[in-house]
């Protein structure tokens, strides 16, 4: 028996040796674009003014009735007109200088790709693999959150995500000294090392005059959202502000000096500065009820209806956006105009009302409704989330990530 076991070990290792010697002996392979390209010449060009698919194709050696079924084939999925000056495309050749593949490349990501390999032409899009990188970034305000985030080493859209997050509890308009934030964000790479863009923010908390307002990603009912740590939702009705990081010159007063009739009246909304094409955002959902021109005062105007008790008005406006129309119904932080200087306007600014039962309200102090906090039967799930974020970011703090 023991003769036995023996033969039955010398045996399998020797198989175990076979086995790793096969592994060992797997040829390894360089790919590109999922292309597997050893044996091929990969020449990356560069799309220059005035160049269009037909040129390219020529330049590469095709011949008039090649480039004709090529152009056929690759319209269905990266028709010529979207061809863009700056981006790239790619040659991959054979030993003999023949066109096996040409690469298109539609974004950072995604490529169209032209299969000429057999005699035959095969076209198919390729979306590089992207990994998702965690990263962290803490700071304190001294003059704006655009300019912390970038003070971090972090990219500057970053902040434009972050106020997203918080446009329902935070004006960013009137941000203060002394604010400041922590928050860990997913960033995707390609290739290892190229950044696309940011992902995601996957948890933050950002502290505005003492106060903490936690931000904790949390998914029900198939759709991602940020709930405090009570598990209400941070959306609310409306946005704090229908512009992104822009300044307040005039708030709402029954009684201010107007700085071109050289009198004082009501001025029932809010002046935010801005330069001229800064694009306007309407607060919430609803139905655009009058689009206009006042020359002696809203100049170019829009006014939404929100529901029974609400309705905006966005003033003094470059221009409409395109499709904005009366009887439009527009979604929460959709475009809808651009900041101007049309009317009775000393400068680029909008002109920004809110009307509660038909009375103005001050858009700085109005409280809105808050969203569906986080359903009964998830709530157990939400806790667990919420401590896990809250461990991280105290864990990435400590490291000083």
């Amino acid at each position: 028996m023991i003769y036995f076991l023996l033969i039955v070990a010398v045996v399998s290792c020797g198989l175990k040796k076979e086995e790793q010697q096969i592994e060992q002996e797997e040829p390894t392979c360089m790919y590109e674009y999922g292309i597997c390209v050893d044996s091929l010449d990969v020449t990356r060009y560069e799309i220059g003014k005035g160049q269009y698919l037909a040129t390219i194709l020529s330049d590469l050696g095709f011949e008039p009735n090649e480039r004709e079924k090529i152009i056929a084939a690759v319209s269905s999925i990266y028709p010529p007109s979207r061809l863009q000056v700056g981006n790239s495309y790619t040659a991959i050749t054979d030993s003999t200088s023949a066109v096996k593949y040409v690469v298109f490349e539609k974004s950072m990501t995604d490529y169209a790709i032209v299969d000429l390999c057999d005699d035959t032409i095969r076209v198919y899009d390729y979306t590089k693999p992207v990994i998702l990188k965690r990263e962290y970034a803490e700071g304190i305000i001294t003059s704006s959150l655009w300019n912390a985030i970038i003070g971090t080493g972090a990219p500057a859209m970053l902040a434009l995500e972050l106020s997203d997050v918080y446009a329902w509890q935070i004006d960013f308009f009137d941000v203060k000294e002394g604010d400041s934030f922590q928050l860990m964000y997913d960033v995707a790479y390609i290739d290892d090392s190229t950044m696309v863009g940011i992902s995601s923010i996957e948890g933050a908390v950002f502290t505005h005059l003492g106060k903490p307002f936690h931000a904790i990603p949390f998914q029900q009912d198939s759709i991602k959202e940020f709930f405090d740590r009570e598990g209400n939702s941070l959306r609310r009705a409306f946005l704090k502000a229908p512009l992104d990081f822009f300044r307040i010159t005039s708030k709402f007063s029954n009684s201010r000096f107007h700085p071109i009739l050289k009198r004082h009246r009501p001025h029932h909304g809010v002046d935010y500065a801005a330069p001229a094409g800064t694009p306007v955002k309407t607060i919430g959902d609803g139905v655009v009820i009058e689009k206009g021109f006042q020359r002696g005062g809203a100049g170019n105007f829009l006014k939404v209806k929100h529901n029974a008790t609400y309705t905006t008005s966005y003033m003094h406006l470059s221009r409409f956006a395109k499709g904005i129309e009366k009887g439009k119904r527009v979604k929460q932080g959709e475009v809808i105009a651009y900041v101007g200087s049309t009317g009775l306007s000393t400068g680029p600014h909008l002109d920004f009302r809110v009307h509660k039962n038909n009375q103005p309200v001050n858009p700085l102090t109005m409280e809105s409704p808050p969203c569906l906090p986080v359903k009964p039967e998830l709530v157990d799930s939400f806790m667990v989330v919420r401590e896990r974020v809250m461990i991280e970011l105290d864990s990435l703090r400590t490291m000083g990530l």
